[in-house]
């Protein structure tokens, strides 16, 4: 169904054009999704105009768009999670740091879209692997700087707790594991993302509460954090935690939903987001609970073929039939086309379909059978949500954490 009531096509990040389309549409509230419009400071531009933003200014928003800045504040304040970094911008200090501590990531300082991080023993197979990555980040400035950031690998499993926050109160959604790797068994290049699951106590089949409530209180630990360094975040804040053998551990914090992280809670909010978002950007969330249905998802992208890859298929007619809605799927359209009444791909994912159930099972058998209506030259991961794929994550914990 078709709800926009106006559409303006534009670079996210020219900020005239946005607010020239604010003008002309006069919005009661507006959240800004993507990263890259909240560092080109959009919402500070919006709210000048007198508009109402659920979404960080820039300089909250360096929480995510500045792995540098994001590190120097846990590191400042001793926040829990934090790890051992360097930022370089030369090559001999950098690879004398990683000589000093073994197994790293090497990570662009800005934006790339999720696909930027490297890890040695994995995408990075050796010293020289790393010296070379090192190397591009530099020469060619990837995410925007001349600077690249390395900090210690982790060993653990991933996992994604997003808040919606007024810059004091956080008020938390389920949890839920992403899938990155663009082929099943998590192999192949990482991606923006496959596909991801979510669990029907909120939890994650191997993370404790007390786990969750680990990584809840580093988040409140970094707003006030920022509060002290005159930096009010609301909107959406996103962490994505790594746990390990000795608690979570922050792997990166981003400033909006994540992607596709973000359906599986959304599909099951009850209480409505603009009530939320209204009190993020008002300051009212205090004793503010956001409610959700006790269900299960499974959310897997229907991708291009060559998605990850460097030839992804774009201007490909991709079909969906109608039968989808008996299986009670969610579909959500992503990066596509349409054209004469038909949808075609471009280079990045296409469309997102989730399945809702009582249980983990239940659900990823709805999205199995919701992705079988999806036709053309796509490709999707048929593992997420599996339980061979969760039970080798379970096990995977117990070991790091001795039975």
């Amino acid at each position: 169904m078709k709800i926009s009531r106006g559409v303006k096509i534009a670079d996210e990040t020219d900020v005239s054009a946005v607010c020239e389309f604010a003008r002309e549409v006069n919005p009661d509230l507006v959240h800004v999704g993507p990263e890259a419009p909240l560092e080109a400071g959009v919402v500070e531009h919006l709210e000048k105009m007198g508009i109402l933003c659920a979404s960080p200014e820039s300089g909250a928003a360096k929480i995510e768009t500045s792995k540098e800045f994001m590190r120097g504040v846990m590191t400042k304040y001793n926040i829990r999670g934090s790890l051992r970094y360097g930022v370089f911008d030369n090559e001999r200090d950098a690879m004398g740091f990683v000589d000093a501590i073994g197994e790293v990531a090497v990570k662009p300082i800005g934006l790339t879209g999720g696909k930027g991080v490297k890890v040695t023993g994995d995408q990075l197979r050796n010293r020289n692997d790393v010296l070379s990555y090192v190397k591009e980040v530099l020469e060619k400035g990837i995410g925007g700087h001349r600077r690249v950031l390395i900090e210690e690998k982790l060993e653990g499993e991933e996992f994604t707790l997003q808040a919606i926050t007024d810059g004091k109160t956080l008020v938390p959604t389920p949890l839920v594991q992403d899938h990155k790797r663009l082929l099943e068994g998590d192999t192949g290049p990482n991606t923006g993302g496959m596909g991801s699951y979510s669990c029907e106590n909120h939890l994650l089949p191997f993370v404790k509460r007390r786990d969750m409530e680990d990584a809840l209180g580093i988040m409140r630990d970094v707003l006030l954090a920022l509060n002290k360094e005159g930096v009010k975040f609301k909107g959406v804040l996103y962490g994505q935690f790594m746990l390990t053998r000795s608690g979570p551990k922050v792997v990166e914090f981003n400033a909006r939903f994540a992607d596709p992280e973000c359906m599986n809670i959304l599909s099951l909010l009850v209480t409505p987001l603009t009530d939320l978002l209204e009190g993020a950007a008002t300051g009212k969330l205090s004793g503010v609970r956001a409610r959700f249905e006790n269900k299960a998802t499974v959310c897997r992208y229907i991708v291009p073929r060559g998605y990850g890859l460097e030839n992804p298929r774009s201007g490909v007619e991709i079909s969906i039939d109608e039968g989808i809605k008996k299986t009670g799927c969610r579909v959500y359209y992503a990066a596509v086309d349409e054209r004469d009444g038909k949808i075609y791909t471009t280079r990045s994912r296409s469309i997102a379909i989730v399945g809702i159930g009582d249980s983990l099972s239940d659900a990823e058998k709805m999205c199995s059978e919701g992705v079988q209506y999806v036709k053309g030259d796509i490709y999707y991961r048929k593992d997420i949500g599996t339980q061979e794929l969760i039970s080798r994550r379970i096990e995977h914990m117990k070991r790091l954490r001795g039975g």
